[in-house]
C-alpha cells in the first residue's frame, strides 16, 4: 500500500502531498546504489543522466516553490546556466545531489504547508498561478523524470520495477 492510498479519501491537500511525495521518493529509489560514474553516465542520445534529473528536480523544487510559491517573485529562472543543470560536474556526486534534493523538498513542504491551495502568486509568463497549480505540476515534473530515472537505472544496471 502507499502513500497516496492512505489518503485515497483525505483532503485536496493532503492528496497533492502525498502524491508528489511518492514521486520525490521513487525518484531518490530509482537513483540510489548506483555509483557516481554510472549517475554521469548517459545511455539515450539526449545525453540524459540520472545525476543531472536529479539535480534539474532540485532546481525544480527551488524554483516553483522557493522562488515562486514562498519568495513571491514571479521568476522561477535559475541563476545558473540551464543546461549545466542537467549534468553532474567534475566533483558533484550523486550522494550530494540526492542530499541537495532532499533538502530543497524539505524546505518546499514547509513553503507549501504554509500557504492556501487558492493562494495565488505572480508568474512573470503566466500573470498568476495558485498554489495548487504548482502543486500538480511539480507532481507532473517530479513523475515524468522518475520515469525517466527508471529507464536510465534499468539500461545502466538492470535494476527493475517502480519503487
Amino acid at each position: 500500500m502507499g502513500a497516496e492510498d492512505l489518503v485515497a479519501t483525505a483532503g485536496e491537500r493532503e492528496v497533492l502531498a502525498a502524491f508528489l511525495d511518492r514521486y520525490r521518493g521513487i525518484v531518490v529509489g530509482k537513483a540510489s546504489g548506483l555509483s557516481d560514474v554510472d549517475a554521469r553516465r548517459s545511455v539515450v542520445a539526449s545525453g540524459t543522466s540520472v545525476g543531472g534529473l536529479i539535480k534539474h528536480l532540485r532546481w525544480v523544487e527551488t524554483g516553483w516553490f522557493h522562488q515562486v510559491l514562498g519568495a513571491g517573485t514571479g521568476d522561477n529562472r535559475r541563476p545558473h546556466d540551464r543546461a549545466g543543470e542537467f549534468r553532474m560536474e567534475p566533483g558533484e556526486t550523486l550522494a550530494g545531489l540526492i542530499a541537495d534534493y532532499q533538502a530543497a523538498c524539505a524546505r518546499s513542504r514547509e513553503i507549501a504547508a504554509a500557504v492556501p491551495l487558492d493562494h495565488l502568486v505572480p508568474h512573470r509568463e503566466t500573470g498568476q498561478l495558485s498554489s495548487r497549480w504548482i502543486h500538480v505540476h511539480l507532481i507532473e515534473e517530479t513523475a515524468r523524470h522518475a520515469g525517466h530515472i527508471d529507464i536510465l537505472r534499468e539500461q545502466l544496471d538492470g535494476a527493475v520495477g517502480f519503487d
